[in-house]
């Protein structure tokens, strides 16, 4: 179709659109020398984002809705198995069939045991081919369900358009983009654009022809600083990236000219402590030197303070089921020259025994429908990689936040006036941050109100109706104790709130 057929159609499309549907014959009448209508519906996708129309499933094209978007969301099972199947499409076409075998099992167990190492050490990881598809089967299923419990809770404060720009910076292979469109479903227009200059951009452009008809996608594969974007962005992502970046408080800040006055950065890091506090300094650098707003999880609570802890923060979901392409390539037939996994890697009869337990379950080279491969079984090594466990950081420039409840001065003490209230009994107030972290022994939960100098923890010793609220609030409520016992854990560096029996403790906001 020539330049002036696609104006005429564009314009018929404008034209029509509040009338009715738009039905490509339709419009094709409406063009001289009339195309045919498979080529106006092309048209009609290509200049979606531009339009503002949604493609319904009978061909026909409507305008997309105006105000927020409302997702119907229950959490995250498993990864779809038609994402499986294009990943286990590229593992053939790059090892052939029996990929999980042999050196080039070897080489993808030898390289997803090098980006762990390095991602612990806080060193860069270096993409290229088989980095990247070792990446897609081992990290993939994680930050595709990870991103879309933000999602939610974004979406449940009315937070994200049904009309929606996202930019994810350092895509990667395509986990937070896979996620977005499988939480936003058809009814959804996303513009989305993906900067992503290394190796694993092509592995990303093979997974995004898995989104749906109204997600409508553009990978760029310059760095950020050398690509042209227009336009202001909803949502700014930035997932599993900034630890790796030179100067990431830089970049973020730069990138921030790209966000909508009432649009949201949606960072992500893994849950190990290096990561995770180093996204915290990038937050608390942000919110110093750009005036930006903490939307979520660490609300600062008390205006004009800011915290100095540690804050090795992260949130906890259920497992997903177990991917069958890591289950292939945990139990995969070793090379004779493979060496044992850091975490104890089965090799030979113990391999062979594990298989054949597994038999039942792995059934086709993808699947996770079956039970079995729902829950982990006896013999999942490392390669085996279901939690959903993340740090996050929400942030705008709007001065909106997640939680809008501020303390009363004089009714509570500040968390950083902690030492003088050391062996006292005290009324505070904190934004619970962690899921139970004691292995044994009495319930542990880091807190924190935005003013503390050092982590602060509330300890569960006398369970009761009056203060069961610690336990089943969720992760990012605000927490109100009353008659709480402060001591100083000298072995942690670090105050805990001793909640007894005593203790009253009640969720004032936040679910």
């Amino acid at each position: 179709m020539n330049d002036p057929q696609r104006q005429q159609v564009r314009d018929a499309a404008r034209y029509l659109r509040e009338v009715r549907p738009l039905d490509p014959a339709e419009l094709a009448d409406y063009v001289a020398e009339p195309p045919h209508p498979a080529a106006v519906r092309q048209v009609l996708r290509e200049e979606a984002t531009d339009l503002g129309l949604l493609e319904r499933q009978d061909g026909t094209f409507e305008p997309v809705g105006e105000g927020p978007l409302s997702v119907a969301f229950d959490g995250v099972d498993a990864l779809p198995d038609s994402i499986a199947d294009a990943i286990a499409a590229l593992l053939v076409e790059r090892f052939g069939p029996d990929w999980p075998d042999g050196e080039s099992g070897a080489a993808l167990r030898g390289t997803i045991r090098d980006f762990k190492r390095r991602y612990l050490g806080g060193a860069t990881v270096t993409y290229d081919e088989v980095t990247a598809l070792g990446y897609a089967v081992y990290h993939l299923p994680q930050s595709f369900a990870a991103v879309q419990y933000l999602l939610a809770d974004l979406a449940a404060d009315d937070r994200l358009p049904a009309n929606l720009r996202v930019l994810d910076v350092g895509a990667g292979v395509g986990g937070p983009a896979l996620g977005i469109d499988s939480f936003v479903g058809e009814n959804v227009l996303v513009d989305y654009h993906a900067v992503e200059p290394s190796a694993a951009a092509s592995v990303l452009d093979r997974l995004l022809g898995e989104t749906g008809r109204n997600f409508h996608p553009t990978v760029h594969r310059d760095p950020i600083e050398s690509v042209a974007l227009e336009g202001e962005f909803d949502l700014l992502v930035c997932a599993n990236v900034l630890s790796e970046l030179d100067d990431p408080s830089g970049t973020l800040a730069d990138l921030l000219d790209y966000l909508a006055p009432d649009g949201t950065v949606l960072a992500l890091a893994p849950a190990d402590r290096n990561t995770a506090t180093h996204l915290r300094t990038v937050e608390r650098t942000l919110e110093r030197e750009r005036g930006v707003t903490i939307y979520a999880p660490t609300v600062r609570l008390w205006p004009h303070e800011t915290p100095e802890s540690e804050s090795w923060s992260f949130d906890r979901k259920v497992d997903i089921a177990v991917p069958t392409l890591q289950r292939r390539l945990d139990r995969g037939e070793r090379a004779p020259s493979e060496p044992a996994g850091e975490d104890g890697g089965e090799d030979g009869s113990e391999a062979a025994t594990a298989r054949a337990a597994d038999s039942a379950a792995v059934g086709s080279d993808t699947s996770t429908s079956d039970e079995a491969n729902r829950v982990r079984l006896p013999g999942d090594g490392e390669f085996v990689n279901v939690d959903v466990q993340y740090t996050s950081s929400l942030l705008r420039t709007d001065g909106a936040t997640a939680i809008d409840y501020r303390p009363r001065t004089g009714s509570v003490a500040k968390l950083a006036e902690s030492e003088r209230h050391v062996t006292e009994r005290i009324d505070c107030v904190g934004v619970k941050l962690s899921h139970d972290l004691a292995e044994t022994g009495n319930p542990l939960f880091l807190v924190g109100d935005g003013s503390q100098h050092v982590d602060h923890f509330a300890v569960l010793t006398d369970p009761s109706t009056l203060n069961r609220d610690l336990e089943t609030a969720d992760y990012g409520a605000v927490l109100r104790f009353e008659n709480v016992l402060v001591l100083w854990n000298d072995d942690e560096g670090a105050y805990n709130l001793v909640v007894d029996g005593e203790t009253v403790v009640d969720r004032v906001a936040g679910r």
